[in-house]
């Protein structure tokens, strides 16, 4: 007997596909709410370090394993809960639990207080990226999807860009403390429009030869909705089996910790080394890489699109790996220069073509999961990328800037530990190629 609409929480496919864009778009934005008040403490560090008298450890704990322990590691419960539970409902508890966090923050009146807080902020965030990812499989074919999560993977960009410019900005003018607390609670308002309006498709919406496919392996009336659910250890060990997966979770990782220590600290770096404001960082610096950042990220979905339906999905990882050798020479020659001017004019053309990866990255990686393993694949590679690149990316920061006082001086020190990350980019540079050569022997063997 059929289901109605009204007795089930998935929409019906006509109407899950009409309002496909506007859930993207509050995804997206929830997605911005998340970096923005992720990325905020990134601006307000030197501030906070002056006030609660702070080393650079403890600073690099706050925006790393304090956060990333919790965020990551919770991530996989919640995604074993999003494929099977609604996940348009997780993402909403869990935007306005992140976000009451963030505001807390603000009233932290010692480290233990602030670590807390923050530590919340990751419990909240874990709700939303895997469930999200999975979302937007089901709403997009494979051969949009890298453009659909390059258009979510957005919220990166310009959720740090605009944390930026807002907290420095606020911080300038009223102090740390009112700038997280004032970006902390729009979030709260944003969780009731997600509950509201963001669709819950049916699962494998758009992957109809797939659904078939299991439909015939599982009997005439049982289809990806009705298996049973995988366990969280064969959803790590058919990842670890797949080749491509394997390389291209390496290549994102490794990304993601040079992204994640170069971003939490550049503000610092600015400051520190080239005699920036907070203001100017704010005004000028954020603005840019909000721009440059959302122009890469989109044209870099569209290319990778473009290049999988011309020579085959192994073409996008390729890309990825080609452009990251383009942006290697200008991030090295913007930690390097003394001349502000051409530290700018270096970190644009870096962020134009380094920070397209996410969005193919992860298409290709929803490509490969299993339908019931979507969120949970997602889950998986988000605690990777985050115990490693958002957990140690900023905290092996501190340590080494602290190390570095002895031979550098403390104007220099943060100038070379930053330098050391970007050296791994050679090494994220071969998994995305090799990702390729497993991707191209797939579709070989396919064919």
């Amino acid at each position: 007997m059929p289901i109605s609409a009204a007795s089930h929480p998935e929409l019906d496919e006509t109407l899950a596909m009409r309002r496909r864009t506007l859930t993207l778009g509050l995804l997206t934005l929830t997605y911005f709410f998340s970096y923005m008040d992720r990325q905020i403490l990134a601006i307000l560090l030197e501030l906070i370090k002056a006030d609660l008298k702070l080393s650079d450890t403890q600073l690099g704990l706050l925006a790393g394993f304090a956060f990333a322990i919790f965020y990551a590691g919770l991530g996989i419960p919640v995604a074993r809960f999003a494929d099977k539970a609604n996940r348009r409902n997780i993402i909403a508890v869990s935007l306005a639990l992140w976000s009451l966090m963030t505001a807390l923050c603000g009233l932290a009146q010692n480290y233990v207080q602030l670590l807390l807080a923050r530590i919340g902020v990751g419990v909240g965030e874990a709700g939303s990226s895997p469930p999200s990812h999975s979302i937007i499989a089901d709403l997009y074919p494979a051969e949009k999807r890298a453009s659909a999560m390059a258009i979510y993977s957005l919220g990166v960009v310009l959720g740090g860009g605009f944390g930026t410019m807002i907290g420095g900005w606020l911080a300038s003018q009223y102090g740390w403390r009112i700038a997280i607390i004032a970006v902390g609670i729009p979030g709260i308002i944003l969780a009731v429009v997600v509950r509201l309006f963001v669709v819950e498709p049916k699962r494998g919406l758009s992957d109809a030869s797939r659904v078939a496919d299991d439909g015939l392996q599982h009997g005439a009336q049982q289809g990806p909705q009705d298996e049973p659910m995988p366990s969280i250890w064969s959803a790590f060990a058919d990842m670890w089996r797949n080749a491509a997966a394997r390389h291209l979770v390496m290549a994102v990782t490794l990304t993601s910790l040079i992204g994640y220590a170069t971003t939490s600290w550049g503000p610092s770096y600015l400051q520190r080394s080239l005699g920036f404001t907070v203001g100017q960082v704010a005004l000028i610096v954020a603005p840019i890489a909000a721009i440059i950042g959302t122009v890469s990220g989109i044209g870099g979905g569209r290319v990778a699109d473009w290049a999988a339906k011309r020579w085959g999905i192994h073409a996008q990882s390729w890309m990825v790996g080609l452009l990251k050798c383009a942006a290697l020479p200008f991030t090295l020659l913007f930690f390097m220069t003394d001349v502000p001017a051409v530290a700018i004019g270096a970190y644009v053309f870096n962020m134009l073509f380094a920070n397209s990866y996410l969005g193919p990255t992860f298409a290709m990686l929803q490509g490969l999961a299993p339908l019931r393993m979507r969120a949970m694949w997602a889950a998986i590679t988000l605690l990777v990328i985050n115990m490693i690149g958002l957990g140690l990316g900023p905290t092996m920061i501190g340590v080494l800037s602290d190390a570095y006082v002895p031979y550098a001086g403390k104007e220099e020190s943060l100038r070379w530990a930053l330098l050391t990350a970007v050296a791994a980019t050679p090494w994220a540079i071969f998994h995305y190629w090799r990702a390729g050569v497993m991707l191209k022997r797939r579709q070989e063997m396919v064919a």
